[in-house]
């Protein structure tokens, strides 16, 4: 198969980039460069410097590449869009400026990629993984976010050729089957792909390998997650937000967990998939001592089972 295996800075625990435990972003890429990675995300913007040859000197010592920078923001609030266009600006400008990979052969945008994600609101956040008791938005307040994404992707595409990836994610307004189903029957193909995420299908209730299967015509990218099943059990009968049920070591070392990555290996071969996948393994950073242990123990994973 024609697959690249990148890495992402979540993986040392870099969510929130106000948090005072964050390590170093050089550390970041010194430890992804080791750990077998030729790609990296940027993280969560305002992590890694917005100085283009500071990060492209740090990228070339480690032999990186970029894959694709991230909106992490409040899709929803109309006051919210100035500061969202603001985000697509900088993060494209850096993106397209810095050590990019290979398109490959068969594959239908080329990296880096914009992934955009819903995230910021309290009465979502502790029902993460509960689709039966999460808030949905209102009409008005779903449309208003389809429209932010479809602004904020042709942004993107029109003034820097970066292709936009939607995220559905845990804990934001993108989670579950019937939001997920939705979106793409709002946002066309045309105006933005999807960036779908087996951890965070398996932890709101949905079967990751059939959602690949199901949506491989829609999906331009995707990551890997894994989980471990005890400690799920336990955080989703807790009322927990969700990046602290990671910090409680909900996602494992990919092959450490339920997901089956092996059944999923078959069906990137069926569908043809030739893109990028990213591993991911959330977790506090005050942990991120064994982060390279653990990205390692991911990578020589997927290696061993045919990736």
């Amino acid at each position: 198969m024609s697959i690249k295996i990148s890495g992402a800075p979540c993986c040392w625990g870099v969510d929130d980039p106000k948090n005072p435990f964050l390590p170093p972003w050089e550390k970041v890429l010194q430890e992804a460069s080791q750990a077998g990675y030729k790609g990296i995300e940027l993280g969560p913007y305002g992590y890694m410097p917005m100085d283009i040859k500071r990060v492209q000197a740090e990228l070339t010592k480690n032999n990186l590449n970029i894959i694709a920078g991230t909106i992490f923001d409040d899709l929803v609030s109309e006051n919210n869009l100035e500061k969202l266009l603001s985000q697509v600006d900088d993060i494209c400008s850096l993106v397209t400026k810095l050590p990019k990979s290979p398109m490959e052969e068969g594959n239908r945008f080329s990296p880096p990629y914009l992934v955009i994600i819903d995230w910021g609101h309290d009465e979502r956040d502790f029902n993460a993984g509960h689709p039966d008791r999460a808030k949905r938005l209102s009409t008005q307040k779903w449309n208003n976010m389809m429209n932010h994404i479809r602004i904020l992707s042709e942004r993107a595409w029109n003034k820097f050729g970066v292709r936009p990836v939607i995220h559905p994610h845990a804990g934001g307004y993108i989670e579950y089957e019937d939001e997920i189903k939705k979106l793409i029957k709002d946002i066309p193909y045309e105006i933005a792909g999807l960036c779908l995420d087996t951890g965070h299908l398996y932890y709101s209730k949905m079967d990751p390998v059939q959602w690949l299967r199901d949506y491989s015509d829609r999906l331009d990218y995707i990551h890997f997650k894994d989980i471990d099943l005890e400690i799920y059990h336990q955080v989703i009968g807790e009322r927990i937000r969700f990046f602290d049920a990671c910090a409680r070591g909900v996602m494992c070392p990919i092959g450490q967990g339920i997901i089956d990555y092996n059944a999923i290996y078959h069906l990137l071969k069926d569908i043809n998939y030739r893109g990028y996948i990213t591993i991911e393994q959330e977790r506090d950073p005050r942990n991120s001592n064994t982060s390279l242990r653990d990205v390692k123990q991911s990578v020589d994973y997927l290696k061993r089972v045919g990736y």
